[in-house]
């Protein structure tokens, strides 16, 4: 019986591949338990998909899920909790960013009765624009959502069996795993450690895709961007009011009112505009729910 499932997004890592084969065999090799490695190839174009093929064939405990194309990070992640079989899955990144050693303090804090672990970066080996950015988006999270969202935890975690089964029920085709974790409950820890540099290559995650990550979280668990524009808009109507009465004592200086009158256009159609866009994110999530189109297709699978 397999008691851990270990879970690895890629795409387009062949130069650290065989460095993370290795880093995986070196630290759990120690584990208390046997064990599965689901590595899912995200539409790689490179060698990886011959990579983990390789793996499969020389290793059984090495299974891989070829996507049809780039589905993204997070359809990655949930291919691998619909194949995962282990009593603990525990998801991280091929980049060796997330420190595999650090796995057996989830492990730990598991046998303990704490059915979600977390790590929770105190430290980022990346250019200050984008630590900013993260560090902007947690607290900005945790702000607008009506749960508690741990600041600076990405998806390298260990999950219960049972709550990963929870997250799979989620009807949702957008998904934000650590979003979800969250929002299910369950007792929950976190676990901190310096995120370290990457082994080789360069990150995948483009300020694009960053993006949207972080849209999908605010716009999947809060109504707190309509809530603004409404008192928005309740405040653009009384300085509306207020700057009406003023102009009204005004109007005897000649040209006030048309002085007056652009900027008040360019501000109220800029709100607007910014009140229709945020409408649409809400819509367009609603249409991709509405489609069902499956959230990832599997080219094919070795070592299952």
């Amino acid at each position: 019986m397999i008691k851990y499932s270990i879970i690895i997004p890629v795409f387009n890592e062949e130069a650290v591949l065989w460095k993370l084969h290795e880093e995986l065999l070196k630290n759990f090799e120690k584990l208390d338990g046997d064990c599965e490695f689901i590595l899912v190839n995200d539409g790689s174009w490179d060698r990886t998909a011959i990579i983990l093929d390789e793996f499969s064939s020389r290793d059984s405990r090495f299974k891989a899920i070829h996507f049809s194309r780039n589905f993204g990070h997070q359809p990655a992640l949930a291919a691998g909790f619909d194949h995962a079989s282990g009593e603990a899955i525990i998801t991280m990144d091929a980049d060796l960013q997330d420190p595999p050693e650090v796995v057996f303090e989830f492990i730990e804090k598991w046998k303990k009765g704490y059915d979600v672990v977390y790590g929770i970066r105190t430290k980022r080996k990346e250019w200050f624009g984008k630590r900013l950015a993260y560090w902007s988006f947690y607290r900005l999270l945790r702000w607008m959502s009506s749960f508690d969202v741990p600041f600076d935890a990405g998806d390298f975690s260990l999950m219960d069996k049972r709550v990963v089964e929870a997250v799979r029920s989620f009807p949702e085709k957008t998904l934000f795993i650590r979003g979800f974790r969250s929002w299910v409950g369950f007792k929950q820890c976190g676990v901190m450690y310096a995120r370290r540099g990457r082994f080789a290559g360069t990150t995948k995650y483009s300020l694009r895709k960053l993006f949207k990550l972080a849209s999908d979280g605010i716009f999947s668990f809060s109504f707190m961007p309509i809530k603004l524009i409404r008192l928005v808009g309740v405040v653009v109507i009384g300085l509306s009011i207020i700057g009406g009465i003023f102009l009204f004592y005004l109007v005897e200086l000649g040209n006030v009112y048309k002085n007056w009158l652009l900027p008040s256009i360019f501000f109220v159609g800029g709100i607007n505009l910014m009140a229709l866009a945020i409408l649409g994110e809400y819509i367009s999530r609603i249409y991709e729910e509405v489609r069902g189109r499956p959230i990832y297709i599997i080219r094919n699978k070795t070592g299952f």
